[in-house]
């Protein structure tokens, strides 16, 4: 079971720490991603966080604003985003898989419920 929470409003250049804990059966995630959808847009993957190896990933937009990582006491994955554009404002998704990292949110099998993240200009 994941549960995400930390969204909210903030202004552009603003910033927000997303959390996404997990629970259960921890020992059987490969990787823990974030994804976002935007209103009328698809689901898009953000930043992700391989639990084997340790290895990062983002997304050509966020990188060098959004920093992902990992409390592994608390099985707790965060997203801190700086420098918070409007058009970061989506429904923020946290994902496990067992198996693979990849960007496709088809190949998630556990999913958090959103969490809002609201940028004004």
């Amino acid at each position: 079971q994941l549960q995400a929470s930390g969204g909210g409003l903030v202004q552009a250049g603003g910033s927000l720490r997303l959390s996404c804990a997990a629970s259960g059966r921890t020992s059987i995630i490969y990787a823990m991603t974030w994804f976002r959808q935007a209103p009328g847009k698809e689901r898009e993957f953000v930043s992700a966080d391989n639990w084997k190896t340790s290895n990062t990933y983002y997304t050509d937009s966020v990188k060098g604003r959004f920093t992902i990582s990992r409390d592994n006491a608390k099985n707790t994955v965060y997203l801190q985003m700086n420098s918070l554009k409007p058009e970061d404002t989506a429904v923020y998704f946290c994902a496990a898989s067992e198996f693979v990292l990849t960007q496709h949110p088809g190949d998630y099998k556990y999913w958090g419920q959103g969490t809002l993240v609201t940028v004004s200009s």
